[in-house]
């Protein structure tokens, strides 16, 4: 254990961290909330001549186990996809597919397929049920004509490397896509639309989630969002072209969408309110860091550990909460996610000024992978940089490389906690004695 505390201290403040992360993804339970919403809703199935059930994203499969008890014998068609991590076996009538994930790949493509053709066979008196959760965007993938999918891959992997925030992300998605941006819902304007959606992005806003598929498109410009980021150039000609008719075109009336209702039935706030009421009953003081952590991932480091410093002059424990999705530029080749390296910068800093208490840091995904990796997280304390040099890793070097996942496992401060079944972005937590 740590030198830098007592092991009691840490042990107890570790398991507490983790409690409460595991408490957080817990009350964004994908099955229960789409539950609770059909069940105000009945009255749109009893309604509807047939149903066809299109569910995408982390979690689909908790989502449509969710939906299954209401349509009885009204369900006509379904399909789920999911990244492979979170696929379980449902009902003999659900077509479940895995989709790429952070970038888009064949499979990705299939899935799109599948859900074009379900969206286009509904008729008048059908309701296309539509279930939504965060990943979406990279699970379906639906290139515009004239778009190769290569060319999406490679503008989806730049767009995350450059530090783009997801609304920026899910702007320019929009633009190349055939579902993304209100799309799908157009291809079923003869029937209802009801998208029940499980958020993962700040404000929850339908049309960034998964790239809007059944929600007016972004006002955003998608060629303001590329130049920003110096992405322009690097396009090819096809993608130049199309941005080019896009931004001509008119932005799509309220009209259109009179068939669908969007209604988000989770997100990171409710994680988040169930993180801080469980840490109340353990800690005399709970500090909310903020609604939505955001920006630079090493500005989030800072961000927390001055909240650190300022509060460990106060007497008693006390417990920082904080939840959202920072995000990391990348310029090194190294192995990590954005909350492994928001960990491992957070155990730095405190090299520099330290806390002057037991600690223990906690950063994680919701749904369980933090970037290409099978670690959600990290979990730190202020012993964590002396145990990485011990073993050889430098952690200003690791950083310097975008490579914290190595230096994270060196000093056992990995958060493993495999594919939850949800999706409603990142939870930080921050314990002191």
């Amino acid at each position: 254990m740590k030198a830098t505390a007592s092991a009691s201290d840490l042990i107890a403040l570790r398991r507490q961290a983790l409690d409460l992360f595991r408490g957080g993804v817990s009350a964004s339970d994908p099955e229960k909330a789409v539950s609770e919403a059909l069940e105000q809703r009945r009255h749109m199935i009893d309604a509807a001549r047939r149903v066809v059930l299109i569910a995408f994203g982390k979690a689909a499969c908790p989502m449509v186990q969710g939906a299954l008890p209401f349509l009885s014998g009204k369900l006509h068609a379904a399909c789920a996809v999911t990244n492979p991590e979170n696929m379980v076996q449902l009902d003999d009538r659900v077509m479940v597919m895995a989709g790429g994930h952070p970038l888009p790949d064949e499979n990705s493509l299939q899935a799109a397929h599948v859900i074009e053709q379900l969206a286009e066979s509904v008729r008048p008196g059908d309701l296309l049920l539509v279930l939504v959760s965060g990943g979406g965007s990279a699970l379906v993938c639906a290139p515009a004509p004239g778009i190769a999918l290569a060319d999406k891959i490679a503008l989806s992997d730049a767009l995350i490397r450059s530090g783009a925030g997801i609304c920026e992300i899910n702007t320019v998605r929009q633009v190349f896509s055939r579902l993304k941006g209100g799309r799908l819902a157009g291809l079923a304007r003869q029937a209802k639309v009801l998208s029940l959606i499980l958020s993962d992005v700040p404000g929850d806003d339908v049309s960034t989630i998964a790239s809007g598929p059944t929600a007016r498109p972004r006002a955003g410009d998608a060629r303001a969002v590329l130049e920003k980021h110096g992405l322009t150039d690097a396009l090819p000609v096809t993608m130049r072209k199309h941005l080019q008719s896009t931004a001509r075109r008119t932005t799509a009336k309220a009209a259109h969408f009179n068939h669908v209702e969007n209604v988000v039935i989770g997100g990171n706030g409710i994680s988040l309110k169930k993180v801080m009421e469980c840490a109340g009953s353990l800690f005399p003081a709970v500090v909310k860091a903020n609604d939505w952590l955001c920006g630079d991932v090493a500005d989030a480091a800072s961000v927390l550990h001055r909240m650190a410093l300022y509060a460990a002059r106060e007497n008693g424990p006390i417990a920082i909460i904080a939840g959202g999705e920072p995000t990391v530029r990348v310029n090194g080749n190294g192995t990590g996610g954005r909350n492994q390296e928001l960990a491992l910068r957070f155990a730095v800093l405190e090299e520099g000024a330290r806390i002057g208490r037991p600690w223990v840091f906690l950063s994680g995904a919701t749904d369980g992978r933090d970037g290409p990796t099978d670690a959600a997280g990290g979990i730190v304390d202020a012993g964590s940089t002396e145990w990485m040099r011990q073993f050889g890793c430098d952690p200003d070097a690791h950083l310097a490389n975008n490579d914290s996942y190595p230096a994270l496992a060196a000093s056992g401060d990995l958060l493993l906690t495999g594919g939850t079944g949800t999706n409603v972005a990142d939870l930080q937590i921050l314990l002191m004695r």
